[in-house]
């Protein structure tokens, strides 16, 4: 009989990619007869190759070597010889449904994600707004392997680390171990939208009052980019206890060790905050924009953990793509340094 070998397909941004690693493990632990292969982009590598050892993971340049047709019917010549034998779209988007079809017409079983967009579009409507959870992408994951015959136990998947975490002796000298008097914290103050980042003046003030409260902490600022190079070299000049992270880890690899050291992360609704919570840390998360009854909350994280103001205007939009309603951000402005760091020391002191 032939052995089972099912293709994961989930493109996308990091966030939406490290979603899927708690549901892929289940899968792979659960039946560790079956073969998983996950598509994806090269970033996605760190979080599958040594997840499990029947799940191996392969890259696609969608953007060159796979670009339009002609190259996604080479992808899909390329994933033919691998001779799959179930199909599981975890994307549902033009690219992802064209390889469906053409599996389809190959007469595989296919199965792919429902991405419940009337109900989301009912969430962020100004006039007619529905306040209701949407299933997290977790169990729409889990949903689509269970159509193609193999339901899924997620709660057991606790970190892509063992119980004590990843090896810190792989990480550059300027992290050091961790000492017992310490308290780490990470902050990761970025995301793609401004509708999701809290005011960066005011997020300098959280700093500050976590110092004051605790003189012995570290603070690791994670996240690359312009904006995070312009940032993080004032912050780490004007308070010694900070480190950017970015600076001294060179791989994700690295970056998702350090975080399952931490005593806790605070992050936008963003990457990061996915990132972390599949390392086991708790996540105090902000979030503006968005909401978390969109389904997007890191896994395993507690809601009593999410710091949000109540607005009429709140969520305006799923991703925090959409320009404020009215135009003061009001939903990240009004919320109090205070709060966050008080949120953050009630996970500390537990």
């Amino acid at each position: 009989m032939k052995k089972e070998h099912i293709l994961v397909i989930r493109f996308s941004a990091l966030g939406d990619v490290a979603m899927a690693v708690p549901v892929v493990w289940a899968l792979a632990t659960q039946y560790p007869d079956i073969r998983i292969t996950v598509l994806s982009k090269a970033f996605a590598r760190t979080l599958f190759d040594d997840l499990a050892p029947n799940v191996n993971f392969m890259e696609a340049d969608l953007k060159r070597e796979y670009h339009g047709f002609r190259g996604l019917n080479a992808l899909y010549r390329r994933l033919v010889a691998k001779q799959f034998t179930k199909i599981a779209d975890l994307h549902d988007v033009l690219r992802s449904e064209y390889l469906r079809a053409r599996f389809n017409v190959g007469r595989y079983r296919v199965e792919h994600i429902k991405k419940h967009r009337k109900q989301r579009r009912q969430l962020v409507s100004p006039r007619h707004q529905l306040l209701r959870p949407l299933p997290s992408p977790f169990k729409s994951y889990a949903e689509v392997f269970e159509r193609l015959g193999y339901p899924v136990d997620v709660s057991q998947f606790h970190s892509i680390f063992p119980e004590e975490g990843g090896n810190l002796n792989l990480l550059p000298v300027a992290v050091g171990p961790k000492k017992s008097f310490e308290q780490w914290i990470g902050i990761a103050p970025f995301a793609a939208h401004q509708g999701k980042i809290y005011p960066l003046q005011q997020m300098e003030q959280v700093i500050a009052l976590l110092l004051q409260k605790y003189p012995k902490a570290r603070i690791f600022l994670f996240g690359r980019g312009e904006q995070e190079n312009f940032y993080f070299k004032r912050w780490t000049e004007q308070y010694p206890q900070c480190l950017f992270v970015a600076e001294h880890c060179e791989t994700m690899y690295q970056e998702l060790i350090l975080m399952s050291h931490l005593d806790v992360m605070l992050s936008m609704d963003s990457a990061n905050m996915h990132l972390a919570s599949i390392t086991g840390t708790p996540v105090v998360s902000v979030w503006g924009a968005t909401h978390p009854l969109a389904g997007f909350l890191g896994f395993n994280q507690n809601e009593e953990n999410v710091i949000q103001t109540d607005l009429s205007c709140r969520p305006c939009s799923i991703y925090g793509n959409k320009r404020c309603r009215r135009g003061d951000y009001a939903c990240l402005n009004t919320i109090p340094p205070k709060r966050i760091v008080d949120r953050i020391s009630t996970l500390i002191n537990n």
